[in-house]
């Protein structure tokens, strides 16, 4: 069976093909009698306007992209469900994708978007991406980078200060009596992960505490955190960091587990922190400490940052450069780092 048209609804609303045309993309100009009508006959044939033909009709897309890389780790979640939120309200679709860290998937997705010809891009990356943002800027498609500053005066980006994130998890634990530091992250030339390592070591070398040992791992993952945290578990307790900070809250309780399940005591014998204070960080079992790293509005601001950008071109700023908002990390001290001293 075939999907009824915008001909099947004029016929049963007894109206003009152009009066239902009128109704779909300028319903004040209908009155309210024949728009009550309209609304009952697409209602009673199940009628779908097509955006696609909307978009060709006005030249103006309803459509935004959001390309996150990892949807199993709560922290995108989070943004993600604060991008639609505000997206909505200002009557936007969010095409949401994700390319799970692989640069391919994420070129194929841009490429996507771009030929969808969607308003803007938010995008979230581990990968080196300003040049590809840049590029498509140039063709008329305006992006703002998420989680991370960008490099490119002219691109807009909504980021945390990693530094001072890692700074405060380092500071907190050597407050706390830890001398022997790790930090658990990866890979290293992903920019979050080298500024929060950067943090910790300059928390280290301001107390004149032994730079910390730093294990790198090539994903953030659950199962990664457990592995380390085994292997931190099967050393002898003078030959084990008394400190951890992991780079992400996945990882850390990972660690947490494996550490907890080899019989270190957490945090009497190593006292953990993590990154993002995701929702599960507090539930866990032994609360964990962690590096807040969204404000309640970061997600809104890419979406409003974004907005900008459409309205004004690529530098919306009078100096000629992109906005660049930085949000301050806060510490969320919790049980799995107050170690008696």
């Amino acid at each position: 069976m075939s999907r009824p048209g915008i001909r099947q609804v004029a016929a049963r609303a007894g109206v003009a093909v152009g009066t239902v045309s009128a109704y779909l993309n300028h319903p004040d100009r209908v009155s309210a009698e024949r728009a009550r009508r309209i609304a009952e006959a697409i209602d009673e044939l199940g009628f779908v306007p097509s955006s696609a033909g909307r978009q060709l009709r006005l030249g103006v897309s309803s459509l935004i992209g959001y390309l996150s890389p990892d949807v199993s780790n709560p922290h995108f979640s989070e943004i993600a469900q604060e991008v639609e939120y505000r997206a909505e309200r200002l009557g936007m679709t969010v095409f949401f994708a994700h390319s799970h860290g692989d640069r391919e998937r994420e070129d194929a997705y841009l490429e996507a978007f771009e030929q969808r010809q969607v308003r803007g891009i938010l995008v979230s990356s581990f990968q080196p991406i300003e040049a590809r943002l840049a590029a498509m800027r140039d063709r008329g498609t305006p992006s703002v980078l998420v989680g991370r500053r960008a490099r490119d005066e002219l691109q807009p980006s909504v980021s945390i200060d990693d530094v001072s994130g890692g700074r405060q998890a380092g500071e907190h634990l050597i407050a706390n009596g830890c001398r022997r530091l790790a930090f658990v992250g990866g890979p290293l030339p992903v920019q979050q992960v080298a500024d929060r390592l950067e943090g910790v070591r300059s928390a280290a070398a301001a107390a004149s505490v032994d730079a910390p040992e730093v294990i790198e791992v090539a994903e953030r993952s659950i199962a990664v955190g457990r592995a380390v945290g085994a292997a931190l578990a099967a050393r002898s307790a003078a030959e084990r960091p008394d400190g951890v900070f992991a780079a992400n809250d996945v990882l850390a309780l990972g660690l947490l587990q494996a550490l907890v399940a080899g019989g270190v005591a957490v945090p009497g014998e190593v006292a953990l922190v993590g990154y993002d204070d995701n929702e599960f960080a507090e539930a866990s079992l032994i609360p964990l400490t962690s590096v807040r790293a969204r404000h309640d509005d970061f997600g809104a601001a890419a979406v409003d940052l974004l907005f900008e950008s459409i309205e004004h071109g690529a530098s919306p700023r009078a100096d000629g450069t992109a906005a660049q908002r930085v949000y301050e990390p806060e510490l969320i001290v919790r049980e799995s780092s107050r170690r008696a001293h």
